[in-house]
């Protein structure tokens, strides 16, 4: 076996080889860019060394820079990871012409299966289910034009070398058409370099079924099985499952035969991923071949207990097959959901910052977590926004759907927008829940999956509320150990008053909904009234922003993580986003000292509240900055002066930015 591997890849699919590799004993070497310096695949690695700046084309797109590092560090063979190289042929050539073994299939397999238009040819040749459409080589605009009125409508152009929903367009009518090609044209030149696109029949309501091939270089091909990856929103996978729900034997094993007829048209060898269409009625369509390890692998692993990192390794070894064809069982059902640092709610515009906040659900026999970053990492604006990709097994479907909804819950992210609630109502959705897939799932359900006028529930202000006066107390105690006079009555967090009734206000803010919650000191607790109802209240504060709470007798587990005003409550299976409205917040430091206001977090200046060099009183609005989906207001901490805004509407500023230099006046 190899003893020293480099992963040409970066985020979770490195972490992911890295692990197998080390529990085989084999050695790593990553390679990262200048924005991922501190990345969790560097600190996982036995070795790491820089190729580029921060651009992908300056550096897990460098072919020269990375068989350089291969070089210098003595690695035997490359994993090239998903993405980036993983099915460029020029650089499986070059592995091959500098000694370096390709952790992956044969250059021709990679190039035939590359071209959209090549492979359907190739497929057609084996006997493979086209749907109908023009795969040809010529590409005058009034060519296709005729092309496409003889298949009729709607259609579907795609770009010939594109992928993950680039350059691909539905057309519902031939009007349409010459700008729906000449679009699909400069986004496959610009993404992919190739112009060229194919013309298919545009099927109502297919799935997406994908079947897993594995191919050694002794002759043995076998198909482990399929993957329902329907769940999509523009052309992209968001949801996966193993086996696909509703499939019956016999249309797996054509299903499977047709996929291993596919790779032994290329001669291919490694694990790669054959594409159907499925339409209601059952019949299938060769779409395409993937050729490499998918983003979804790990269903298969769970349904089969087999580890296909180890296999590829093998494989590029030179070993056969670990099992045949009639060893490969499945064994209950699995989940993926693919989580990412974007708004659901803003057309799953991607977000950047620093995870303030990250726990995430126990890892067990039913639950895995293949993710590539760790808390205080950041989600760079240069690379995909994935965070991670949780992946749940059970006996059946239905127990499996349970297992997922309750991870999800447990996924706690603050720091980026996310979209581990909008997973949550997709889940629980009930197409989904009942199997009813295709890849318009998400368009059909949209009244469900992006329900946000949910009513916030009063529990949720209350354990807030909780959270901020136990935090109190324990700072208060904190200060009292490290005092000459600890007992102290000055210490006491008691609520004490001369003449006068313990009571005190919490303001909070939901977007354009306040609640203000009152507290008065109780013995053991707190009274706390909220829309006209007073509750007993009582709670421990655990690790990592961890609550146990007592609300009249109803308790709860809840997690509350503070990032300036911000109070995320984790509650009920979802996040609550919260404002503490306090007019004498300065998220600087030093209090009156002159200096700058800081962001508390990643977001967008959205307003400039006062004039440079004007005479502003303390707690005075001075700028608002948009994050999180709310709106965060920063106020002066004294009586002074703005000296200067240090960014203009609309940039986007990240966590601990100096926003504003003040100069309080003394005196």
């Amino acid at each position: 076996m190899f003893q020293k591997i480099l992963i040409a890849n970066r985020g979770e699919i490195a972490c992911r080889v890295i692990k197998t590799a080390h529990r085989l004993g084999i050695a790593t070497v990553a390679v990262y860019s200048e924005a991922d310096a501190d990345a969790r695949p560097v600190r996982l690695a036995r070795e790491a060394v820089l190729i580029g700046a921060a651009a992908a084309k300056d550096s897990y797109l460098s072919i020269e820079r990375i068989i350089a590092a291969a070089r210098q560090t003595g690695a035997q063979a490359i994993h090239p990871g998903s993405g980036f190289l993983s099915e460029n042929p020029d650089f499986a050539e070059a592995c091959a012409a500098s000694g370096i073994v390709f952790i992956g299939p044969p250059v021709e397999a990679i190039r035939v299966m590359g071209s959209k238009s090549v492979a359907k040819t190739r497929m057609a040749q084996a006997g493979l289910p086209l749907i109908p459409g023009y795969h040809g080589d010529r590409q005058e605009p009034d060519f296709l034009q005729e092309q496409a009125d003889q298949i009729g409508y709607p259609l579907l152009i795609k770009a010939s070398a594109g992928g993950g929903g680039k350059g691909m367009r539905v057309v519902e009518r031939a009007d349409d058409f010459a700008a729906a090609l000449a679009s699909c044209q400069r986004e496959g030149a610009s993404a992919f370099g190739d112009a060229r696109v194919l013309i298919e029949k545009y099927l109502a309501r297919p799935r997406h079924v994908e079947i897993q091939v594995f191919g050694d270089t002794h002759g043995n091909l076998v198909y482990v099985f399929e993957r329902d990856c329907s769940v999509q929103r523009r052309h992209q996978k968001v949801l996966e499952e193993a086996p696909a729900p509703g499939m019956m034997p016999e249309r797996r094993v054509a299903m499977g035969q047709a996929a291993v007829a596919a790779a032994q048209a290329v001669g291919y060898v490694g694990a790669g991923t054959v594409e159907f269409i499925v339409n209601p009625d059952g019949a299938f369509y060769f779409m395409e071949m993937n050729t490499r390890l998918q983003v979804e692998h790990p269903v298969t692993e769970m349904i089969t207990g087999l580890d296909l990192v180890e296999w590829q390794l093998r494989v590029a070894w030179g070993e056969p097959l670990p099992l045949t064809q009639e060893q490969l069982q499945i064994h209950g059902h699995a989940l993926e959901a693919r989580i990412y640092a974007e708004d659901p709610a803003k057309g799953f515009l991607p977000s950047t910052g620093r995870l303030v906040h990250l726990a995430l659900p126990e890892e067990s026999l039913h639950v895995r977590v293949d993710t590539g970053v760790e808390e205080g990492d950041e989600i760079s604006s240069f690379y995909d926004p994935m965070i991670a990709k949780l992946i749940v097994w059970d006996a059946s479907r239905e127990q499996a759907l349970a297992r997922m909804l309750q991870a999800l819950a447990q996924y706690r992210i603050v720091g980026v927008a996310n979209n581990v609630d909008f997973l949550s109502r997709l889940v629980a959705s009930p197409a989904f829940a009942r199997a009813d897939l295709d890849t318009g799932l998400i368009e059909r359900e949209q009244d469900f999956v992006f329900a946000t006028d949910a009513p916030i529930p009063r529990e949720v202000f209350l354990v807030a509320a909780l959270a901020t006066l136990l935090r109190e107390e324990a700072r208060a105690s904190a200060e009292a150990a490290v005092h000459t006079d600890p007992l102290s009555p000055w210490h006491w967090r008691d609520g004490w008053r001369l003449n006068s009734r313990a009571e005190r206000h919490l303001l909070f803010r939901a977007g354009e909904l306040e609640k203000t919650v009152g507290v008065r000191y109780a013995e053991r607790g707190y009274a706390l009234e909220l829309d006209g109802q007073e509750t007993r209240v009582r709670g421990e504060l655990g690790p990592n922003d961890t609550l146990w709470a007592d609300l009249g007798g109803l308790r709860l587990n809840a997690t509350v993580v503070v990032a300036g005003e911000r109070r995320y409550v984790f509650l009920y299976g979802r996040a609550w986003p919260l404002a503490r409205v306090d007019p004498l917040y300065y998220s600087g430091e030093g209090g009156g000292q002159e200096g700058g206001l800081l962001a508390p977090m990643p977001g967008s200046v959205i307003a400039l509240l006062t004039q440079v060099d004007v005479l502003v009183e303390k707690g005075a609005p001075l700028l608002i900055l948009e994050a999180m989906k709310m709106e965060h207001t920063l106020t002066a901490p004294a009586r002074g002066r703005v000296k200067s805004f240090r960014f203009a509407v609309g940039d986007q500023v990240s966590d601990g930015a100096e926003l504003v230099e003040f100069e309080p006046l003394l005196g």
